[in-house]
């Protein structure tokens, strides 16, 4: 059994104020992995402090000294990088080979293009060339609170710390109490690259304890948060009587828009693509949307895919998905599936049930749906496992209209071989995200949605500004 009771708190491990034992749960046998400690306000209270003092000094630490401590992390997260695999697969069931290839290489690929996107930022500039001494700073917002999700959790936790590191803010990282251990984990890296004392802090905690406690400190500059869409409007509320600045990546149910004349690998990419970290993607298309001259063969080729993905152990290698991650989450699925079936979607993959051979742990049936209209619960919630629903449409306008019909905005997709029709429709939806024909966006690309999917933006250049404020200095002499 691993024990990671302490918190790191201004550059040192802590004890909690008050134990509060916390099993962390192997979802591929449902049995304990892990002991950890959630913190209380006391343990909250220390680490804003330490984050707010170290603030004045490490806002004022030229931006090429924070890069140079970064490439330092970078180069110890890639020599631990199987330690930080092998934690993420215990915690929230990834298969060991997708937590090597996608999940911990998902954190080295981001603190890379944060490096390069940080030594081409202009923290100065001037504004109008006509008006000398007319200048634009950049400058970090304050004590960051950073709250990530299970699902992806070193994908979200340097997409955050990092871009918070580089802009000079200080931060207090939450992980979730799901996935805690790669946190830990990350935690010994910014020790082992010498952060100054107090500039990253971390503490274990739920959402109803540390969680809040970060989202309402008065001490709290800013709250950037990966989650629900339902956790993201409490902490909005949270954070408005200080008026803190929020930052929201938030849940997803995207439409993906297969026409008539999409590549013969369309279907199948989509359904891969859906069931791929066992269906926990807040970008996942859970939606395919299949134009009405080839929407038989679509079912048919979707539920081949679905009943070929094979399930199992996250300790076992090979490609396969794992349990989803927790007790709740599987019984959340499972009656999703089985409020499918009542509305009267035709399943043609998968149901309700562990798949044969597995009688213990969260594993879910890679699961299809047929013939489901927008209206159905299937096709509003976000289901957050390795379930697809496929609608039918006609035109390409009704296409656009059943995709955009969802109080959702993240990632949107298009399979065409038209490329105007592409262009048009990615002009049309409303996702802060659109791949076209199975292309990925590019490194460092903005990663956020609309509408009830959030506000923010993180990656790159976008990222770092998520924690900046600007300022506007008239007189200034750089030179000076």
């Amino acid at each position: 059994m691993i024990e990671k009771r302490q918190f790191y708190i201004n550059g040192a491990w802590t004890d909690p104020a008050t134990p509060n034992d916390h099993n962390v749960i192997n979802p591929s046998n449902e049995e304990p992995c892990a002991i950890i400690s959630l913190g209380g306000q006391a343990d909250t209270d220390a680490a804003v402090a330490a984050a707010k003092a170290a603030f004045p000094t490490w806002m004022a630490t030229p931006p090429a000294e924070r890069i140079a401590l970064v490439e330092k992390l970078k180069d110890i997260y890639e020599s631990r990088s199987e330690d930080m695999a092998q934690a993420i697969s215990l915690e929230m069931g990834a298969p060991i080979a997708m937590s090597r290839s996608q999940q911990a290489a998902s954190g080295a690929g981001h603190i890379a293009n944060f490096l390069a996107t940080a030594k081409n930022f202009s923290f100065a500039h001037p504004h109008d060339p006509n008006t000398p001494g007319s200048y634009i700073l950049h400058e970090p917002i304050g004590v960051a609170a950073l709250i990530t999700p299970w699902n992806w959790p070193m994908n979200q936790v340097t997409l955050k710390v990092i871009a918070a590191a580089v802009a000079g803010c200080t931060m207090v990282l939450k992980p979730s109490e799901e996935s805690p251990l790669s946190s830990i984990v990350f935690a010994e890296m910014m020790d082992e690259a010498g952060f100054p004392a107090g500039v990253f802090n971390l503490v274990n905690g739920d959402g109803v304890g540390v969680g809040s406690q970060l989202s309402s400190h008065p001490d709290v500059d800013m709250v950037s948060f990966t989650g629900s869409s339902r956790a993201g409007k409490l902490i909005s509320k949270s954070a408005a009587d200080s008026l803190k600045r929020v930052s929201l990546e938030l849940g997803g149910k995207g439409a993906n828009l297969i026409f008539a004349d999409a590549d013969d690998a369309a279907v199948k990419r989509g359904v891969l693509h859906c069931m791929n970290n066992s269906g926990q993607s807040c970008n996942a298309p859970t939606r395919m949307l299949v134009q009405r001259e080839i929407y038989d063969k679509a079912v048919e080729t979707a539920a081949a895919v679905a009943q070929s993905v094979k399930v199992g152990p996250a300790s076992e290698d090979g490609n396969h998905i794992g349990p989803v991650v927790n007790e709740v989450q599987f019984n959340k699925i499972q009656d999703l599936i089985q409020k499918g079936i009542d509305e009267g979607a035709r399943l043609v993959a998968g149901g309700t049930g562990r798949p044969d051979g597995l009688n213990r742990g969260f594993y879910v049936k890679p699961t299809v749906f047929a013939d489901v209209n927008n209206d159905m619960i299937v096709a509003r919630e976000e289901i957050f496992g390795p379930v697809l629903s496929i609608l039918p449409f006609d035109t390409e306008e009704e296409g656009i209209a059943i995709a955009n019909d969802t109080p959702y905005g993240l990632t949107d997709y298009v399979q065409t071989q038209d490329p105007a029709r592409a262009a048009r429709i990615s002009r049309a939806l409303r996702a802060g995200m659109v791949e076209v024909n199975g292309q990925s966006r590019g490194a460092a690309a903005p990663f956020g949605g609309m509408k009830q999917s959030g506000n923010g933006r993180e990656g790159g250049t976008w990222g770092i500004e998520d924690f900046i404020e600007v300022k506007s200095v008239s007189g200034y002499d750089p030179a000076a």
